[in-house]
């Protein structure tokens, strides 16, 4: 179904706001039956009502000198502007509440609007600030010692690291979380819990235990009774994982649930995640003319509601789209818009990473402080007592043993502050480089993509295969720097599956999917990336030429590619089962693929051998190979 995006939003739950259930929807409910069963939707009263309402309660508040009134009255003007306006008018509400609260010194309800705040921020990808507010929320519920209040900080800091790309830490975050729920049977919130855990396993290639924990998530929601925007993310998020498991019916069933629901919520903000999904899994399947109205739509709602976390990825899916449909010119221009919002993406979890570090060293250097001033308070009446009973030479000594000791506890800390920048700035400079391979590999899809617009131009058959060559030989290299920046190891790539990538592309560049297969008949090996580029070259040309003429007439046939080390040599072996060479056979082609081949050979101290029996196989032997 092609769903029909809405204009009005009613409702007063978010998806990312603390409120767990529908208690406090306003109107009877409705029975929405999709898909799976039926779910009761609230019927929401008149939004203007609703607003004006709101703006009563504050002016009472203020003339009745009720501070903690008016600051709930701020929280639910901020909630309103969640749901119909922008995101930025919500956080300004927000903060109105913040500083009511810390005049009044009320730390639970200072508490519950940190996390509020954090979660808009994090709808609008400021990770910086959302960090600041989530840690502020968990040092006030660690002084209360309020347990739950923890457990919900644990949640949303494991949501934060989600974002960041930081998966594993994120998944504990959320274990600490759900193991407190679970002991003091906090059911609301771990449904949520769960749903975060479900998240991050998705990208730590645990899709079935993610699975099992987004169906936790859901079950809980519908135990208590929750039929508001949770459970519909719940649907969401199952759809995501549905995706990843290529099980592309059931992701298509579980975004029509979610998006309906939000629809008939009024909840118009909340149709976006399924509306970008639907055309992601279509883009996916290769159906780019069906993948393109969604995403367009998807960040036409990011811009109007300010929920531009996921902007960036929109505009990377929409260029790719334009460029297989062969629109290059509107290709080049959401590349362009994807470059500026990734960059600034990047930009933002860096300085989520140093604010989250700048916090937690401030809270150490609190406790700290405090220690020093108990001990100082036990030397001083140490002191005392001494100089009472003891002579004055041992006083002296007393001081100079207080004063050695503070100039070590002073060489410590700068030494530990040390430590905190430096750490802080290899991750910088991890990410700096990991982005330097990125924006090389979208350089060659860029040259690959203008050879392509030249290749279109030109009527000679000899010139258009040479730029096709051309093409498969950029995009060999691409892959290069793409597994070098989505891989942990910057200096080395793991070489099967770089093989398979490889096949998958030139396979799609001759269209020949159904009539060849491509088998990688080999362990995992890691090269590092002065080795990897030749050989990926190499493989290339040799999969080109198969393509080219091994197959004559449409004719079905199997490629066999082995890389593996033998003592202290590393064997490669292309094979195909095609029509193979005779002494008779007259070269066909150029001749350049068959000397990049040698010159590569030579350049890698290797030595190369030809068999044409039952089709051809190639080997090579390098000496001296280098493994990451």
């Amino acid at each position: 179904m092609k769903p029909l995006l809405l204009f009005a939003v009613l409702a007063c739950v978010s998806w990312r706001s603390l409120p767990q259930d529908s208690s406090k929807t306003q109107g009877d409910t409705i029975n929405l039956n999709i898909g799976n069963g039926d779910i009761q939707v609230p019927i929401i009263s008149d939004s203007i009502l609703e607003y004006e309402s709101f703006q009563k309660s504050i002016a009472v508040s203020k003339k009745n000198n009720n501070p903690k009134k008016l600051a709930s009255a701020y929280i639910d003007l901020a909630t309103w502007h969640e749901n119909h306006t922008v995101l930025d008018s919500s956080i300004v509400y927000l903060k109105k509440a913040i500083s009511v609260y810390k005049k009044q010194g009320l730390d639970k309800e200072l508490a519950e609007t940190y996390l509020l705040l954090k979660a808009n921020y994090g709808s609008t990808a400021a990770y910086e600030k959302a960090s600041e507010a989530v840690y502020k929320a968990l040092d006030l519920y660690e002084k209360m010692d309020d347990q739950q209040g923890i457990a919900r900080c644990y949640t949303s800091i494991g949501d934060l690291f989600y974002y960041s790309n930081r998966y594993t830490e994120g998944a504990e975050y959320c274990k600490k979380a759900i193991s407190i729920q679970e002991k003091y049977g906090y059911e609301k919130d771990i449904a949520l819990s769960y749903r975060r855990l479900a998240e991050n396993q998705l990208f730590l290639s645990s899709l079935e235990e993610s699975l099992k924990n987004m169906n936790k998530a859901i079950q809980t929601y519908k135990k208590v009774g929750e039929t508001g925007a949770p459970l519909l993310a719940c649907y969401n998020g199952r759809g995501n994982i549905y995706k990843y498991l290529e099980e592309y019916d059931k992701a298509i069933a579980n975004y029509n649930l979610c998006y309906e629901g939000a629809k008939k919520m009024g909840l118009e903000q909340y149709t976006m995640p399924p509306t970008a999904n639907i055309g992601h899994v279509f883009l996916l399947q290769g159906k780019y003319t069906e993948a393109l109205p969604y995403n367009l739509k998807a960040i036409e709602i990011m811009k109007r509601t300010g929920n531009t976390k996921n902007l960036w990825e929109n505009y990377m899916h929409v260029s790719n789209i334009y460029r297989q449909l062969g629109d290059y010119k509107n290709a080049l221009e959401y590349h362009e818009l994807y470059e500026r919002g990734h960059a600034d993406y990047l930009t933002s979890i860096t300085s989520r990473i140093e604010s989250e570090l700048h916090v937690k060293y401030g809270t150490a250097q609190n406790r700290i402080e405090i220690e020093n001033q108990k001990n100082k308070i036990e030397n001083q009446k140490r002191t005392q007592i001494l100089y009472v009973s003891l002579a004055v030479l041992l006083a002296i000594i007393l001081f100079g043993m207080f004063f050695t000791m503070k100039n070590i506890r002073k060489k410590r800390k700068a030494l530990s502050l040390l430590n905190t920048e430096l750490d802080a700035k290899n991750k910088q400079n991890e990410l700096l480089l990991k982005e330097i391979h990125h924006r090389v590999k979208n350089n060659l899809e860029m040259v690959k993509s203008l050879i392509a617009l030249q290749s279109a131009q030109l009527t000679d058959k000899a010139s258009k295969e040479a730029m096709l060559a051309s093409q498969n030989r950029v995009q060999s290299m691409g892959i290069i720097h793409q597994k070098l920046y989505q891989g942990t190891n910057l200096g080395s790539i793991e070489m099967k599956d770089y093989f398979i990538n490889l096949s998958e592309g030139v396979l799609d560049t001759f269209n020949a999917d159904d009539k060849v297969k491509i088998e990688c008949a080999m362990e995992e090996l890691n090269l590092d990336v002065d080795t990897a580029v030749p050989i990926g070259l190499i493989v290339n040309e040799l999969l080109t030429n198969a393509l080219k003429y091994a197959f004559p007439e449409g004719t079905q046939g199997k490629i066999n590619i082995s890389l593996k080390k033998e003592n202290n040599d590393l064997q490669l072996k292309v094979s195909d089962n095609g029509i193979g060479k005779t002494e008779s056979s007259t070269p066909k082609g150029t001749g350049f693929g068959t000397q990049l081949i040698q010159l590569l050979t030579q350049q890698l101290n290797g030595t190369l051998s030809e068999d044409h029996k039952k089709g051809t196989t190639v080997f090579f032997n390098f000496k001296n190979y280098k493994i990451a």
